[in-house]
């Protein structure tokens, strides 16, 4: 979208449409699972994010527990939310362009969870005990990690562009 010849009403549109879909990608992405360890021949394991935080819960690691789900179910949630009611308020608010800032720059670590997975994939297949196969729930949650990030730098865009 080129910023100097779209309607800013229809690229909020826009917008919300793409954020619904990270929404829905995000949902897939902590839903299903990002990949399945296999050690030796006869071990398997398949593992989500909800999973993972399942089992981290059920082995009593709280904190890692807590840090997990704080920076990729609550951050990413929470970010997707910010970002529908700025643009449901079509950046009008000064208080906005505070609020867009602050999810802009602290939105990111929500990739931490895709760079666990790429270093657990290293990890692996740099030893001969295990393999991984990755599966799609990394991809929908990168996915709407991603699109997240680019309706949040389209949002920068449109409040910077409605300044005085």
């Amino acid at each position: 979208m080129n910023s100097e010849k779209t309607n800013p009403a229809l690229e909020i549109q826009l917008l919300k449409l793409f954020l619904l879909g990270a929404l829905a990608m995000f949902i897939a992405g902590i839903a299903t699972p990002m990949m399945t360890i296999s050690k030796l021949i006869f071990l398997q394991s398949s593992f989500s994010i909800l999973s993972g935080l399942q089992d981290l819960l059920e082995q009593g690691h709280y904190l890692l527990f807590i840090l997990i789900s704080g920076l990729s179910i609550a951050l990413p949630f929470c970010k997707i939310l910010l970002l529908a009611w700025v643009l449901h308020n079509n950046g009008r608010a000064a208080k906005l362009n505070n609020l867009i800032d602050l999810i802009h720059n602290y939105g990111r670590w929500a990739m931490l969870d895709v760079l666990v997975v790429a270093i657990l994939l290293v990890s692996v297949k740099l030893g001969a005990i295990a393999s991984v196969e990755v599966h799609s729930g990394l991809y929908w949650f990168a996915a709407a990690v991603l699109v997240t990030m680019w309706v949040t730098h389209r949002t920068v865009l449109l409040l910077e562009r409605s300044k005085p």
